[in-house]
């Protein structure tokens, strides 16, 4: 037996390319003075990144709609380190990341809560945590991906097109990660590897191993598989965090003594009531600050899977998921607090001098100014448990069922999410200046002195935030299949599904309740010096090291995490909800497949019925107080679809699919209670909609695919979706006492009643149409001479738009913004190039994300939020020492992307950091 075992992981650059030339050839010539093969040969296996394609071919090619898929390289072997990094291969599919890692992913332009994810045949929900700048707590219906391994799995199936035996809930896609089984190969398979991980901004080497055993027992009866992963991982972000931008007369308005070359005070002072006159604010940043946030892991993942077949027509499995997600960030920050903070903050502070671009006060110098430094400690801790077992048995050759039960739970916490902040009040000499993309800072003064700092009562603040995220589903399923004749095949199936969603926090009762330290050896006993850009570049006259609390001296001191006397915690009220979903189901499917005008025909047709009872508890404001409601709300649908492949000629098929499809609201916005966040001079006032509806579409799928050789696809998809609503946020300022809710949630903070609030709330807003197109080209160039036939590439594009009308107020004839749909980028595209032979292989890879909004309108009347346009280069390198044991290396964003958010159509700077570089060292061992 003859086995090519192909393979690829990193370098750096389009200098991979050149590289991956130079050594095929040497590749080539060994191959070329190596001896004959033997005469005979029995089997060829082929394994490694062509055969991955080739497998994820045969799956899409095989479905009778729309379905694309990402394979294992081999057993244990995935082609990307993370499951989102993979699926952005695939065309249609877009990431978003958190600390550099992919999170969470957007299809066709409809963001992850739009997307379901099923583990192993059953829908889940894995909850993680990040910065705000890449979404914060995950309480939504999206999948964080980062929290597996990828090496538990054997393949991901993106499902773009409904059929009726798929259960509902989805509008971009369903998602499928599979696990591999004992009966997936054949015999005994043992394979252990390990790894060494460096970033360029963190400096430091962490550990990652893995290992899978599978055989079989008994003639083949029993079969067994274990997999375990573990790494290690250590990310630095830093960059620019300036927390939206905001009009002159905001929060009081500048102090009357303030200039600004050719304007008078009452137009740097100028108010916007609405978003139709907010040209006529002189805008500037809320709170221009520097951020570093320094993310570790530690990430544990076990599978496993039994399986029994007694007799040839019964099937057990029994499977198992763990994963256990240890995150600890570490945050410093230096912010120009008083810039967005009333009374005595920005009325008192005076621009002595600025310049305008537009409407926007791009440079300034400003005094008596109110600075911050702060620190925060977050743990950030998921466990994902999922138990499944089904029975498959065959009762004659028509005649088949399944019966699958099953529970997955996700476990987040947050127990220790402590944040101290010292002052600096009255500041004089501070300047910012956003003429380069990223901000340039000057404070005026030495940061590092412990003399220039105080922890001040009623400013300062020690936030104590501990919170907890739950989530469940337990389901049962029975489906039957009975084929009628030759050209129909019948399916029936009932289902049963409850989701089990809650989220609980603590807060402390006043968290300005802090003892008074004045600047001065005092303060130098509790701080520690933060040395800041690490590769940013920033010019010689800006800051880069300050004086920053230093926690565990902190605690040591004052012990924090006492939980008595002016440390106790109390529940915070607004963060706890409570949400039941139990969703029973029934579906009816012809399966058909004959010959129509000469051409093989297959498909199917059929109707998928659901009823959810919804149950949605949270703290609510009644006029006997703040107390636990709870609001139940019932809706069923009956979706019909339909999906239709003609075999044109054996290398080329048509499909047409249309179908009814529904996703739920977000589990965050169902909740009846409102939730007040503030903290420092960020202040927000979020409530919950019980009665949101869920978002129902017609969709209509056209797709020509041609499969000119093994491996190879050239295909081109259109797609049209008629979205009947979709949940908006609504966002508005008002001042606390206008809102009708007790001055008592305010206790605890540092916000006063006249103080003004960012107010949203999720409602049904009008709909819209989305359409697109999708070209997907794979190519291996196995028709060229010599070593060039060793090379191949993988490309595609994606084009999506879709113009909807956002509501300002829920008042009739309000103002509308029109945009594209949140989460959407109108163009994507990745590309692969890629080289492999029996010994040695690598590939680069490409992915560029159009620029998209996060959020329409936005906070102080800026009419979108959003994230610009980013290119990631990717490549990898691998060499097969021996048949069993290969040696790699990848690289991932080499070119140190940046991620750039943006407020209002001005391309506003909101937030601009990087990552760094990840290499990746590994070693694999196949028995």
């Amino acid at each position: 037996m003859i086995s090519k075992k192909f393979h690829t992981r990193g370098l750096s650059g389009a200098s991979v390319a050149v590289l991956a030339m130079a050594l095929a050839s040497v590749a080539q010539a060994q191959t070329d003075a190596a001896p004959a093969p033997e005469a005979e040969v029995d089997e060829i296996v082929v394994t490694g990144f062509r055969a991955s394609l080739q497998n994820a071919l045969v799956i899409k090619r095989n479905e009778n709609g729309v379905v694309d898929a990402i394979s294992a390289e081999d057993i244990a072997d995935f082609p990307d380190l993370n499951l989102a990094e993979s699926l952005q291969r695939i065309p249609g599919v877009a990431i978003s990341r958190r600390s550099g890692e992919g999170r969470q992913i957007t299809v066709r332009g409809l963001g992850s809560d739009y997307t379901r994810v099923r583990v192993n045949g059953m829908e889940a929900i894995a909850t993680s945590s990040g910065t705000s700048n890449s979404g914060g707590t995950n309480r939504g219906r999206g999948f964080d991906f980062n929290i597996f391994s990828s090496d538990l799995f054997s393949n991901l199936i993106v499902r773009k097109t409904a059929s009726a035996e798929v259960d509902e809930g989805s509008l971009g896609a369903t998602v499928d990660l599979n696990a591999a089984k004992p009966f997936d190969s054949a015999g005994r398979r043992l394979v252990m590897s390990a790894q060494g991980s460096y970033n360029d901004l963190a400096k430091k080497v962490t550990p990652g191993v893995s290992f899978l055993a599978s055989d079989r027992f008994f003639d083949d009866k029993l079969g067994v598989l274990i997999s375990a992963s573990y790494d290690e991982r250590e990310l630095i972000e830093e960059g620019a965090n300036i927390t939206r931008w905001t009009f002159g007369g905001s929060n009081g308005g500048w102090n009357p003594a303030s200039t600004v070359a050719g304007k008078t005070i009452g137009q740097i002072n100028q108010n916007v009531t609405g978003y139709d006159n907010a040209e006529a604010g002189l805008y500037h940043p809320r709170i221009p600050a520097y951020a570093s946030y320094d993310t570790s892991s530690k990430r544990l993942g076990l599978a496993g899977a039994l399986q029994f077949r007694p007799v040839e027509s019964t099937l057990f499995t029994l499977e198992g998921l763990y994963s256990d997600f240890q995150g600890l960030r570490l945050e410093s920050q230096l912010q120009a607090l008083g810039l967005s903070r009333p009374g005595t903050g920005k009325p008192q502070s005076i621009i002595r001098s600025g310049i305008v671009e537009g409407n926007n006060l791009v440079q300034a110098n400003i005094d008596r100014v109110d600075l911050r430094t702060q620190s925060s400690h977050n743990e950030l801790n998921t466990k994902f448990k999922q138990v499944t077992f089904s029975v498959e048995h065959d009762f004659n050759d028509r005649l088949k069922i399944k019966a699958v039960a099953g529970r997955s739970e996700s476990e987040y916490s947050d127990p220790i999410a402590t944040t101290v902040t010292f002052e600096r009040l009255d500041s004089n000499n501070f300047s910012y200046d956003f003429r380069p993309r990223l901000m340039e800072m000057g404070l005026g003064f030495d940061a590092r002195d412990p003399n220039a700092w105080a922890m001040v009562p009623g400013s300062s603040e020690v936030r104590l935030t501990p919170e907890w995220v739950d989530n469940a589903f337990t389901t049962y399923k029975l489906n039957g299949r009975y084929i009628l004749n030759d050209h129909l095949t019948l399916k029936a199936g009932v289902d049963y599904k409850k989701f089990e969603f809650s989220s609980f926090a603590q807060q402390r009762a006043n968290t300005a309740d802090v003892p008074a330290i004045a600047g001065g050896a005092g303060l130098a006993a509790l701080s520690r010096n933060f040395d800041f850009d690490q590769g940013l570049g920033l010019p010689a006259g800006s800051v880069k090291t300050w004086l920053a609390p230093d926690l565990a001296k902190f605690n040591n001191q004052y012990n924090i995490y006492s939980g008595t006397g002016q440390w106790a915690l109390r529940e915070n009220t607004g963060s706890a909800a409570k949400i039941t979903e139990e969703t029973t189901g029934a579906y009816l499917q012809v399966d058909y497949q004959f010959d129509a005008f000469g051409l093989p025909v297959r498909g199917d047709v059929g109707y998928r019925y659901f009823s959810t009872d919804l149950s949605s508890g949270g703290y609510a404001n009644a006029t006997s107080g703040v107390r636990f409601v709870t609001v139940d709300h019932k809706y069923d649908m009956w979706l019909p679809s339909a999906n239709l492949s003609v075999d044109i000629t054996p290398q080329v098929i048509a499909r047409i699919s249309a179908a009814e499809t529904i996703a739920r609201p977000g589990i965050g916005s169902l909740s009846p209670g409102g939730s007040v966040n503030v903290q420092g001079a960020n202040r927000n006032y979020s409530s919950g909609n019980p009665f949101l509806e869920p978002t129902r579409s017609k969709n209509l799928d056209l797709s020509l695919e041609w499969y000119p050789q093994s491996g190879a696809i050239l295909a081109l998809g259109l797609f049209y979706k008629d979205i009947d609503t979709f949940v908006q946020t609504l966002r508005r300022e008002a001042p606390y006492n206008t809102l009708g809710l007790p001055n008592s949630l305010l206790d605890g903070t540092v916000a006063t009643p006249d103080m003004v609030f960012a107010v949203t709330q999720p409602v049904n807003s009008p709909g819209g149409k989305l359409k697109g197109l999708e070209i997907n080209w794979q190519q291996p160039f196995t028709f060229l001479p010599g070593f060039w036939s060793d090379f191949g590439f993988l490309a595609n594009y994606t084009y999506v738009n879709s113009e909807i009308d956002y509501l300002t107020s829920t008042t009739p004839g309000a103002a509308l913004v029109n945009a594209t749909l949140v989460g959407l980028s109108k163009n994507a595209w990745n590309a692969t190039l890629y080289y492999e032979n029996a010994k040695f292989s690598a590939r680069v890879s490409a992915a560029y994300r159009d620029k998209y909004l996060t959020g329409v309108p936005a906070a102080d009347f800026n009419n979108v939020q959003g994230t610009n346009e980013t290119t990631n280069i990717d490549a990898q390198v691998s060499y097969n020492i021996r048949d069993n044991l290969r040696i790699s290396l990848e690289g991932l964003n080499l070119t140190d992307e940046y991620n750039d958010l943006y407020v209002d159509s001005d391309n506003r700077l909101n937030a601009y950091t990087h990552t760094g570089r990840q290499y990746v060292v590994g070693l694999r061992y196949t028995f």
